[in-house]
């Protein structure tokens, strides 16, 4: 590993809010950081984000450096990667962390190239080997699991997989430094701009964030069924999800797919509703702590995964569950 003493995680937020994976990389930097007798320092770039600084330092960073300019309210890869390599050069960093989120998974790759770094992407357990991170991750399905130590000169990355890890819990009587990063469009400035934002509306709980999931798939038959599926994340308080199958079919958007090329999901209750379990989507939700699957198949695969399985017909299951739920919610 390269030298350092310094664990630097990338804190990052949405909608002026800390992202739970960000909370949760503090809690790992602050576990290996205890082992070495480490600085943690987290880095805050955007617009209007200093406030959150407090928040960080009382979950475990000792420094949060801060990156603030109206340029960088929304995220730009390359802007965002010169800064937080030169924060990780000043600070010198021997690990880098952040989220295996859209934006982690855009930012990391190209920072590990800037600095001449390894990453172990998408983990879900690190720790120390001798002088070495030592990072676990899925693999084949989440038929094994891979143990990765990167290798490279510059500082060890990992971008962690969202809500594997514990998010901690604030202790108020922490403080901890504070400093400020002026925005040089000659040294961070990026090529791309960005023009305009568009949210696409609907899905009120990002997937990736979510506690509770209840998805659909093809046994829900066609497009106007889908409002079954809603009904009960709404009443659990839950994102709706899809399989490809459902998405393929232009029922519902892309922003709602779980699985390989959709969202890799870890909520702490996934429900599967008319969902046989292919392998791809089993990729996206198996690691989920517990898993409730409806299907009139009593061989779908997707019961091998499940704790719960119901063998029945989601039509008849699905409203009567919507109902007993909202009765006990009354």
């Amino acid at each position: 590993m390269a030298g350092g003493t310094g664990i630097v995680t990338f804190a990052e937020t949405k909608d002026g809010r800390l992202t739970p994976v960000a909370r949760e990389a503090v809690g790992a930097a602050r576990k290996l950081a205890d082992e070495k007798s480490f600085k943690v320092i987290s880095v805050l770039i955007g617009d209007g984000i200093s406030s959150l600084a407090d928040n960080l330092t009382k979950i475990g960073a000792d420094k949060v450096v801060i990156c603030e300019n109206p340029v960088l309210a929304g995220y730009l890869d390359e802007s965002y990667c010169k800064i937080l390599a030169d924060i990780s050069k000043s600070e010198d960093a021997a690990v880098i962390l952040g989220g295996a989120t859209f934006i982690g998974k855009s930012l990391f790759p190209r920072l590990a190239t800037s600095l001449s770094s390894g990453l172990a992407a998408d983990i879900t357990s690190i720790g120390w080997d001798g002088d070495n991170i030592l990072a676990i991750r899925p693999a084949y399905g989440g038929k094994a699991l891979i143990q990765i130590s990167p290798a490279g000169p510059g500082p060890q990355m990992a971008t962690l997989r969202p809500k594997a890890f514990p998010d901690p819990s604030p202790d108020d009587s922490r403080s901890g430094e504070k400093s400020e990063l002026a925005y040089d469009e000659s040294k961070f400035g990026s090529r791309a701009k960005i023009l305009e934002s568009v949210s696409e509306g609907g899905q009120e709980i990002s997937l990736t964030d979510a506690d509770i999931i209840v998805s659909g798939g093809r046994g829900i038959k066609n497009a106007d069924n889908y409002k079954m599926i809603k009904e009960l994340a709404s009443v659990l308080g839950a994102a709706a999800g899809a399989s490809r199958a459902v998405v393929d079919a232009g029922w519902v958007s892309y922003s709602h797919q779980v699985g390989q090329t959709g969202k890799t999901v870890n909520p702490k209750l996934y429900v599967a509703c008319g969902i046989s379990g292919a392998i791809q989507h089993l990729v996206g939700m198996q690691s989920s702590k517990t898993i409730v699957a409806i299907n009139r198949d009593a061989e779908a695969p997707i019961f091998k995964v499940a704790t719960y399985g119901i063998v029945g017909d989601i039509f008849e299951i699905l409203p009567r569950l919507t109902e007993k739920l909202k009765g006990m919610a009354n």
